[in-house]
């Protein structure tokens, strides 16, 4: 009766030890791949982006897998994958957005004035 109990001890920390191990390592990176799709699915023209091998651009054509991107030096154009997007540095359009209010609402002050 004793052996069952100490084999039925060893089979519960095992399956503690993989839901430990579920819950540390691979959780984590499940939802770190979901935010990282989300971003890559969510590019659009004008965003400034880092590809996973250190390029800086900002984007000016997107496709469904392709990325083309436009270099501050010389204006240079390359078309990546987009898996290659490592993060995004600002995003274009909401900037664009941001100042097209900004300059509305200084358009309406000055009229009342």
């Amino acid at each position: 009766m004793l052996e069952q109990g100490s084999q039925f001890s060893g089979l519960i920390m095992m399956v503690a030890l993989f839901g430990l191990m579920y819950f540390m390592m691979i959780r984590p990176q499940k939802k770190k791949d979901k935010q990282i799709k989300e971003m890559r699915d969510s590019l659009t023209l004008g965003d400034e982006v880092i590809t996973i091998g250190g390029i800086h651009g900002k984007i000016v054509k997107v496709n469904d897998e392709i990325v083309t991107l436009e270099m501050s030096h010389a204006k240079q154009r390359v078309e990546f994958s987009k898996w290659a997007i490592g993060s995004v540095a600002k995003k274009g359009k909401e900037k664009a957005e941001i100042i097209d209010v900004e300059e509305e609402t200084s358009a309406d002050e000055d009229k009342d004035n």
